[in-house]
C-alpha cells in the first residue's frame, strides 16, 4: 500500500508561481513512476508530468518550459514547480504513483486557481 498526500495548492495570480508537494508512504520501494495529473471543471484528467525513479521526466506539451518535476533523494516526495501560471492552468492537481507490480494510487487531489 502506498498513501499519497498532496499539498501547496491555492489561487494565484496570472504570470505566477507555485509549488505543489506530494509525500508517498508505505510501500515507496515498489514505485517506479510518480506524476502529476489534473482535471479542469467539466474535462477529462490528464497527465501533466511524470518522474521515473531513474529521473526520467515526461510533460504535457501545455506546460513544457513553464512547469518543473523533481524528486528529493529519497524518493519519497514529488515537487511540480509551476511558474508563468495561466488561468487554463487552473485545475485540481493529483498526486499518482505506479508500483511494481503493476497498481496505480492517487492522492485526494488538491485545487489550484488562477484568477486576477
Amino acid at each position: 500500500q502506498v498513501r499519497l498526500v498532496e499539498s501547496g495548492g491555492g489561487l494565484v495570480q496570472p504570470g505566477g508561481s507555485l509549488r505543489l508537494s506530494c509525500a508517498a508512504s508505505g510501500s515507496t520501494f515498489s514505485i517506479n513512476l510518480m506524476g502529476w495529473y489534473r482535471q479542469a471543471p467539466g474535462k477529462q484528467r490528464e497527465l501533466v508530468a511524470a518522474i521515473t525513479s531513474g529521473g526520467s521526466t515526461n510533460y504535457a506539451d501545455s506546460v513544457k518550459g513553464r512547469f518543473t518535476i523533481r524528486r528529493d533523494n529519497a524518493g519519497n516526495t514529488v515537487y511540480l514547480q509551476r511558474n508563468s501560471l495561466k488561468p487554463e492552468d487552473t485545475a485540481v492537481y493529483y498526486c499518482n504513483a505506479q508500483v511494481v507490480p503493476y497498481r496505480l494510487y492517487w492522492g485526494q487531489g488538491t485545487q489550484v486557481t488562477v484568477s486576477s
